[in-house]
């Protein structure tokens, strides 16, 4: 009996033994795959400090006058990456070019370009009835193609555009110091009194990284002498004297104004063709038409009609700046150009283009609902938009006729005059919400009230016919 107790006794030992070995390995293994993750998070910690002490390697050194977009993409990589991808040609509902083929001529040399807005809706063409407009226009692609589609439109061959267009169309914070002789706004002044085609030899590139950054320092600021002259005359009208941009903006204004530099209204002022944003009377689309109206402008005269037309160009800032993302501080950027990681950077995405083709990063940022509900708001918004915006094009065909009809029936310019007076309005009020590229979505009861006055000013049109007017009743002072 004793015997076979310390034979059992001794086999007991050796469990605990074994036991007590697996424990001390397995113990040792878990410590040491500890202190290799410790460790590796400790070294990718240092890391990604390092990086975010460092945002670039400064390959190559940066000045005022490296204008080639691929000499700064050598100390920005990724936001270089992200820019050339702005060729991407990818269509949303209302807005985004589709990639149509084309045979390549000696004119024109591209062998793909976006669809015809004007072969979509030819009310379009008779609403700009004698206007360049009315002969050739696309849906516009990526910045990559600014410059190239700007040079080759059919709109070239009709009239011949002054150097004033390159100011939102290339690069030209270099060849306007060039010009100027250091001076911008002289440069400016110089590019905008030559023909097209002398001013397309000064320019080598669309928009680029130095349109919009120091390389000093890499701030955001505006090169843009038209902006610059235009949001001075702007907070001229609220009581601030000599507004410098670059020097009393905000960073987060500054995220707008960039954008703002190009997207905006403009017209072409004097024989000098200056480049001016109408602003100094504010910036909803009844002050700059009173505007224009007190500068007796107009940009043709509708071949149908004989009104004294005007054109709008892409009023985004205008109208954005009427909504409710503008007045809670949301930047162009924001949306079109949102932050992202990569690794331990924090970077705006310079892919630009719609936010609807980015939802997670542009619109989830702030708004906590499913993907397909917020995209089924935006095209709730557009949708109706889109609906006003064709009754008041129908209401504008009526008028347009009407007054064609009157024309041929030996009415004269005088019994005309207010039907064309309307016409103006109508036309100029459509086209500000038509050549915005949001189909309303910037400030939508905006949208929707310039959509309805539109439509009005049509019906006073017709019933100015109708009465025999000699002149519109005066507006109203809102």
């Amino acid at each position: 009996m004793t015997e076979t107790n310390h034979t059992d006794d001794k086999e007991t030992n050796q469990t605990d033994n074994r036991r007590n070995r697996r424990f001390f390995l397995i113990t040792a293994l878990l410590a040491t795959l500890v202190a290799i993750g410790g460790t590796a998070l400790l070294v990718n910690i240092f890391e990604r400090k390092q990086e975010a002490r460092n945002p670039f390697y400064r390959v190559v050194e940066l000045t005022d006058e490296t204008e080639d977009p691929a000499v700064w993409g050598k100390n920005f990589p990724l936001q270089y990456d992200d820019y050339l991808r702005t060729v991407d040609q990818v269509r949303t509902r209302f807005g985004g070019s589709e990639a149509i083929p084309r045979t390549p001529s000696a004119v024109d040399p591209r062998s793909v370009v976006a669809q015809s807005k004007i072969e979509e809706d030819p009310r379009l063409k008779i609403m700009w009835a004698g206007y360049a407009f009315s002969k050739d226009f696309r849906e516009e692609r990526g910045h990559a193609f600014m410059l190239e589609d700007q040079t080759y439109t059919e709109r070239q061959q009709v009239v011949k555009q002054p150097g004033t267009c390159m100011h939102c169309h290339a690069s030209v914070y270099v060849p306007y110091k060039t010009l100027g002789g250091g001076d911008l706004i002289r440069g400016f002044e110089q590019m905008n009194q030559m023909p097209y085609t002398e001013a397309r030899k000064q320019v080598t590139h669309p928009v680029a990284c130095i349109d919009c950054h120091d390389p000093a320092n890499m701030q955001l600021r505006v090169t843009r002498p038209g902006f610059i002259e235009g949001i001075r005359a702007l907070k001229a009208s609220q009581g601030v004297q000599n507004y410098d941009v670059n020097k009393q903006a905000t960073r987060q204004e500054m995220r707008a104004f960039v954008c703002g530099q190009c997207h905006v209204e403009y017209y072409f002022k004097g024989p000098e063709k200056r480049l001016v944003y109408p602003w100094s009377k504010g910036l909803k689309v009844d002050d700059i038409l009173a505007y224009y109206e007190e500068e007796k402008f107009k940009d043709w005269t509708h071949a149908d009609t004989g009104a004294p037309a005007l054109k709008a160009q892409h009023p985004e800032f205008e109208l954005w700046s009427q909504g409710i993302h503008a007045r809670s501080g949301v930047s162009c950027a924001d949306c079109h150009m949102p932050y992202k990681r990569e690794g331990a950077l924090k970077i705006s995405d310079h892919h630009i283009r719609s936010p609807l083709l980015n939802i997670n990063r542009s619109c989830q940022t702030c708004h906590k609902w499913p993907e397909e509900e917020l995209k089924a708001r935006v095209g709730t918004i557009q949708e109706r938009t889109f609906r006003l915006r064709n009754l008041a094009m129908d209401a504008l065909m009526d008028l347009i006729s009407d007054i064609k009809a009157a024309r041929s029936s030996g009415r004269s310019e005088a019994e005309l005059a207010a039907a064309q007076s309307f016409q103006r309005k109508a036309q100029f009020y459509l086209d500000f919400v038509e050549a915005e590229n949001s189909t309303g979505f910037h400030a939508p009861q905006e949208a929707a009230r310039i959509l309805g006055e539109s439509i009005n000013f049509s019906r006073q049109g017709q019933i100015a016919l109708r009465d025999g007017r000699a002149s519109p009743p005066p507006v109203a002072k809102k």
